[in-house]
């Protein structure tokens, strides 16, 4: 058979652990009637959609959504900052330029600040959540509250009690038949999706080890400004502040450990490991690491290896290899080897989708087809807390339980969302942030 190719290609065994959600002690809500909209099947009705979170993403998310075969219109849009808001709207009128009849966003629908998610959400049968993810548990929450369907960014939270507000609310949605799309967009891409099949087939027999990668180089950051709060500043330059991020080892690597439990069919118990900030050592980095590896452990004592670093000028590996009693798959190439190097499945590179316009694709047809079938928030909310106890863990330097971490209710969120209230991490005199030091740093341990 063939040899490995050197090409690259690429761009539930635990017990359910929401059962203790408070919504089951009230009992679960009735399914609510739905509009029109959501049955809209190439007839009269118009699914309208509401864009929470106008950076980039919200962007390409929203216009994603426009591209799809039903008959949508985005309606409202809102975000804490209105140059933010403005440049959206200018870059989705931009794009969808070829319809512009899919885009009927008044003025008096485009809101600003921090409440604004919900009168946005109130005029849509969609909503497009893609804030920086410390925003997405009362987002969601809310979403489904008022009884609509989401297609949202990952991660769904940034600590374990965003965590079980997501879980409670994804109950919620199941109970009023609300689709819920979570953008990790690897399950809805068809080499993913056959690498998986043939897994479950027994391609690569019993898997016995998993590895992931996240290894890049820099990325962006935002310059301070006079005129900023240390509020605003914080929200401008999110990804450096574990309330609004979670770390790049959760907005980012979730995508390689999502595969990893998906592949598994499972969620880790445990996790311990290593990180610090070796490079990006700058006031301007907040409080974030550079780099993580974890060692990740499931109840049948399979070890999933998790590493992630953003360091300028260096090698960039993102991929995911799972080892079997038979063979190994290298998901970025789309292969499936035997412990020979002989290549006994390729995916046929010709077959592959574009897997972030393909989640828009299914959530929308299902809805207008008035079927209930994505359920992706449980699972989001399940992969987003293996992230986040692998940054504990890298963080203290101790062994973090998946369920005593969920059940620990530790929040990183501020006491009050406002322009003028402090964040929950402040700079010294300096300007510089305190971050984590193993050892010191305390949480709780297994």
């Amino acid at each position: 058979m063939e040899k490995e190719k050197s090409s690259s290609f690429h761009d539930q065994s635990r017990r359910d652990f929401v059962k203790n959600s408070s919504l089951l002690a009230g009992g679960l809500l009735a399914a609510p009637i739905l509009s029109q909209a959501n049955y809209f099947s190439g007839a009269p009705g118009t699914i309208k959609i509401a864009l929470i979170g106008c950076g980039g993403r919200g962007t390409g998310a929203a216009t994603q959504a426009l591209r799809t075969k039903q008959n949508v219109q985005l309606v409202a849009m809102a975000d804490a900052f209105r140059d933010r808001l403005d440049e959206s709207f200018n870059n989705i009128t931009e794009q969808m330029k070829e319809t512009p009849d899919r885009i009927k966003v008044k003025d008096a629908h485009k809101y600003v600040g921090f409440d604004a998610y919900k009168q946005a959400i109130a005029k849509a049968d969609v909503v497009i959540l893609a804030t920086p993810p410390g925003f997405r548990p009362i987002h969601f929450e809310e979403a489904i509250r008022q009884g609509k369907h989401v297609f949202m960014e990952k991660p769904v939270a940034t600590d374990p009690a965003g965590i079980a507000k997501v879980l409670a609310a994804a109950e919620q949605a199941k109970a009023k038949k609300l689709n819920v799309v979570v953008g990790l967009q690897r399950r809805y891409q068809n080499s993913y999706r056959e690498l998986y099949k043939r897994i479950q087939d027994g391609a690569i027999g019993d898997i016995t080890s998993i590895q992931v990668w996240w290894n890049q180089g820099a990325l962006w950051v935002k310059e301070r400004k006079p005129e900023y709060t240390e509020m605003e500043y914080q929200m401008r330059n999110w990804y450096y502040f574990n309330w609004l991020c979670g770390d790049h080892i959760v907005e980012q690597h979730i995508h390689n450990i999502d595969v990893g439990n998906w592949y598994k069919g499972a969620v880790p118990v445990s996790a311990v490991g290593m990180g610090g900030r070796a490079i990006r050592t700058g006031k301007e980095y907040g409080e974030i690491y550079d780099h993580h590896f974890v060692e990740y452990r499931y109840a049948d004592g399979v070890v999933m290896n998790s590493q992630c670093r953003h360091w300028k000028d260096s090698v960039s590996h993102v991929d995911e290899e799972l080892v079997g009693t038979k063979g190994r798959v290298i998901c970025g190439r789309g292969t499936i080897l035997d412990h020979k190097g002989n290549v006994v499945y390729q995916f046929d590179r010709a077959k592959e989708n574009q897997p972030y316009q393909a989640e828009h694709d299914e959530l929308f047809e299902a809805i207008a087809k008035g079927d209930y079938k994505f359920e992706d928030a449980k699972r989001a909310a399940e992969t987003t807390l293996t992230a986040i106890i692998g940054r504990l863990a890298t963080y203290s330097g101790q062994s973090i339980s998946f369920e005593k971490a969920l059940a620990s209710g530790l929040s990183l969120q501020p006491a009050k969302y406002a322009f003028d209230a402090p964040p929950p991490v402040l700079p010294d005199a300096s300007g510089n942030y305190a971050y984590a030091k193993p050892g010191l740093t305390k949480y709780f341990t297994t």
